[in-house]
């Protein structure tokens, strides 16, 4: 959730941040940096500084491609997507040297997080599940339709996204309103990894990272870009992968299983866009 609202901006306004994978892992290392840095001193201060840490880290890795649009015109969907590989690199990198656990027996992976009380992302309610990660999550969803639906931000999102010409004829800079949804994208995505690798996952490893920020763009689409929409495929999705992971474990079906699911419920999305919006007709010698 709290990706796709952050991609929801920049798609709204024909700005097509595909790396959100990158800008998670991203932040999710820088996060968990400022944690590690400070093993194993107790302050209240450590968490809110690896999120602070975490979401500078994604918004930065989000800028590189927005300023190479910006400046040099570069196709940002092939940047932001090459840089999901240097990011996964990165991840490898970290694992196997700067953050790995020196009392790990050699073993790859940083210290356990969720065991370190001033940087674990600890649940609300215990057994719940729902740690400070879905805090956030809902305060994006409100935050995002507030600014899409009340603000004249939202407004400049949309016209850019449905009349490019006319937005730059009516004052919208096409150049500011790039960065600033590639840093929204990238400031979210990069706190999802802080949430992720202070809770549930506990550690940097070399597996961190399972295709979220890939789903994400799902979520986004299922959405139909809109805050409320988000928030109702996001649980659909988080269906898909509990349902998968019982499929896995008591059916015997592969993890691949749960993928493509996900990938025909976005094929058929788009599918019913074309033929809500265009008829197919076949004629002699010709299909209109």
């Amino acid at each position: 959730m709290l990706i796709a609202i952050g991609l929801s901006f920049g798609f709204r306004a024909g700005v097509w941040n595909i790396g959100a994978e990158g800008q998670y892992i991203i932040g999710a290392l820088t996060g968990a940096a400022v944690g590690l840095a400070l093993y194993p001193m107790e302050s209240a201060l450590i968490f809110p500084a690896m999120v602070i840490a975490g979401a500078l880290g994604g918004l930065l890795w989000a800028m590189i491609p927005g300023v190479l649009r910006v400046r040099f015109g570069t196709n940002e969907i092939l940047v932001s997507l090459m840089l999901v590989y240097v990011a996964e690199q990165l991840l490898a990198s970290m694992a196997l040297g700067a953050m790995r656990n020196p009392e790990g027996m050699g073993f790859p992976g940083s210290r356990n997080l969720a065991q370190y009380p001033s940087a674990a992302n600890l649940e609300i309610i215990e057994g719940s599940g729902m740690h400070w990660g879905v805090v956030a999550a809902f305060i994006a969803v409100i935050f995002a339709y507030v600014m899409l639906t009340r603000h004249l931000f939202g407004f400049q999102v949309k016209l850019a996204g449905m009349a490019p010409k006319a937005a730059a004829f009516s004052g919208v800079n096409p150049g500011r309103l790039i960065l600033v949804c590639m840093g929204i994208s990238g400031a979210l995505a990069g706190l999802a990894g802080l949430f992720e690798v202070s809770g549930p996952a506990g550690q940097v490893s070399i597996d961190f990272n399972v295709g979220y920020g890939f789903t994400a763009i799902i979520v986004a689409f299922l959405g139909r870009l809109h805050p409320v929409g988000i928030l109702l495929a996001g649980g659909l999705m988080a269906l898909t992968y509990i349902g998968g992971e019982i499929a896995q474990s008591q059916l015997g079906l592969p993890a691949a299983a749960i993928q493509l699911l996900q990938g025909m419920l976005l094929f058929f999305l788009l599918a019913v866009d074309v033929l809500t919006n265009y008829r197919v007709r076949f004629g002699v010698g010709e299909v209109v």
